[in-house]
């Protein structure tokens, strides 16, 4: 069985409208999080050292989501994440969010490009990179 990436994240304030509930943009800064925790946590290439020093970036090509629940303020929400497709310099992840009973709030499918940040143009993903990714790999 291949790793699932997994984190929780306790819905905020911030995160909410009126109604106490998500407002559905906030999730994709909670993804966009997440996204980044997995680099740094799981692939050895944190943002600061990609974007910085690396030059390098991932833009989001693809988005597709499926809102299920609501969540609602003072929630911890947990983030899984699976791989479900790593090419030369594009990958695709499924993120699911649960809430505390376990019931997914969210799917999420998402396909991101390593690009050059000075030229904005395709480059491969780093060997380190690909082969950690492919512990997440659903098969």
């Amino acid at each position: 069985m291949n790793d699932v990436f997994t984190n929780q994240v306790r819905v905020r304030f911030k995160h909410c409208d009126t109604a106490g509930i998500v407002f559905y943009p906030r999730y994709f800064e909670m993804l966009n999080d997440f996204i980044e925790d997995w680099f740094a946590e799981a692939l050895d290439w944190p943002f600061d050292a990609m974007h910085l020093t690396g030059h390098a970036g991932l833009p989001t090509a693809e988005l597709q989501c499926r809102f299920e629940a609501p969540s609602r303020l003072g929630e911890l929400l947990t983030r899984e994440l699976r791989v479900s497709h790593i090419g030369r310099s594009s990958f695709s992840v499924e993120v699911r969010l649960a809430g505390p009973d376990g019931g997914t709030r969210m799917h999420i499918s998402q396909r991101l490009v390593c690009v050059d940040t000075r030229t904005m143009t395709a480059q491969a993903l780093p060997d380190p990179v690909r082969h950690a990714m492919g512990r997440f790999l659903a098969t």
